[in-house]
Formats: structure tokens, sequence, C-alpha cells
């Protein structure tokens, strides 16, 4: 019987280098990718309480988009850079999931 060849990653601490096995949890994880700079992204599973925003409308940095309610906590949602709003992906009452884009921001 073989026994299995387990792959080592090197990897350096403080001038120090060591070896090490990656899990296949590590292995089988979402790519990450730099977000786009006006997406409005919700961390939190939740509904949507209150849009003060549409299609078209100039929003400045730090200004009110919606009110989004999760773990029975009303979160402010502004917009992170000032900018014409290009997309709206959430109405009154729906449930959204984690990581769901509720608006896109095209900044100025």
């Amino acid at each position: 019987m073989e026994k299995e060849q387990k792959e080592l990653v090197d990897f350096v601490v403080t001038a120090r280098k060591y070896k090490t096995t990656l899990t296949e949890k590590f292995k089988n994880r979402p790519v990450w990718h730099k977000p786009y700079v006006g997406d409005v992204i919700s961390h939190l599973p939740g509904t949507i309480v209150e849009l003060e925003v549409k299609v078209g409308d100039e929003v400045e940095a730090g200004q009110l988009l919606l009110i989004h309610q999760a773990m029975k906590m009303l979160n402010r949602i502004v917009a992170p850079v000032s900018g014409v709003v290009s997309e709206v992906n959430v109405h009154i009452g729906e449930q959204i999931p984690k990581d769901h884009l509720m608006v896109r921001i095209d900044p100025k």
C-alpha cells in the first residue's frame, strides 16, 4: 500500500522559513477579488426597511442610501463614494442574503 504524498508549502515568519500542508477547506475556499469602489454589499443577511435612492440619483459620500435590518438592528447604509447611482438591486421588504450587491455607484 502506497502512502499519500502531502504537498508542503513554504512560508516565512520573522526571517524563519517553515513548511506546512494546506487543508482541503483552505484549498477549496472562494477566490478573493478586489471589490469595485462604488459597490455597496450586504455583510449580513437581512431585510430592506427603507430605500432612499433610485437609479440616476447623485449622491455624496456618507449620504444615507437605505436602512437594512439585520439581527434585530436597523443599520444605516451610507454611500462609500460620491457619484451617480447606476444600479439598485433591492426593494423595500426584500430579504437579502450575505454578500448581496444592494447598490452600485459610479464614482465622480
